[in-house]
C-alpha cells in the first residue's frame, strides 16, 4: 500500500484532513482530528476566507516522483524535520495515519515529535525554516 504524506496540498489523492492549525500560541500548532476526515471541496471551503492549508494540515498519497523533497527512496523533508527542529511533544500525538504515514515509516517517533509544529503553509521566513524546507522561499513557504 502507498504511504501517506503527512503534509500535503488539497487535491492530492486520497486527500484528508489530518488536523486543524492552532494559532493561539506564539507558533502555530496542529490539533491532530480522532478519526479521518476526507478533505472535500465542502470542508476545504469551511477555512474561508483563508486558504484550506492555512487552517488545516492534510494528509494524502505521497506523490513520490512528483514531489520535490522526495529523493527516489526517501522524504528530504521528512529527514531534515526529524534531524534540525527540537521535537515540540513529550510522547506520540494522536495521529489517524501513523500505520500508513511516510515519515513516521522512515524516521520514526523522531518525525512525529516535531510533526504538531509542522505547517503546510509558513509565513516564518527564519533561516532555519528556510532551511528544513529546502525549497525556495516565494511569498509563502509551501512544506508539503
Amino acid at each position: 500500500m502507498s504511504k501517506l504524506c503527512p503534509s500535503a496540498q488539497p487535491g492530492m489523492d486520497r486527500a484528508m484532513v489530518l488536523g486543524v492549525v492552532q494559532q493561539d500560541g506564539p507558533r502555530p500548532v496542529v490539533e491532530y482530528l480522532n478519526a479521518r476526515v476526507p478533505a472535500t471541496p465542502e470542508i476545504l471551503a469551511l477555512a474561508a476566507p483563508l486558504k484550506p492549508t492555512e487552517v488545516f494540515r492534510l494528509a494524502a498519497t505521497c506523490a513520490e516522483h512528483k514531489c520535490p523533497h522526495f529523493d527516489g527512496a526517501d522524504c528530504r523533508l521528512a529527514t531534515r524535520v526529524a534531524k534540525m527542529l527540537p521535537p515540540v511533544v513529550d510522547s506520540l500525538p494522536p495521529c489517524t495515519i501513523r500505520k500508513e504515514c511516510r515519515w513516521f515509516a522512515q524516521e520514526g517517533a523522531a518525525a512525529c515529535m516535531r510533526c504538531p509544529e509542522i505547517t503546510t503553509i509558513s509565513y516564518d521566513l527564519s533561516p532555519q525554516v528556510r532551511e528544513v524546507s529546502g525549497l525556495p522561499v516565494t511569498e509563502e513557504l509551501v512544506v508539503g
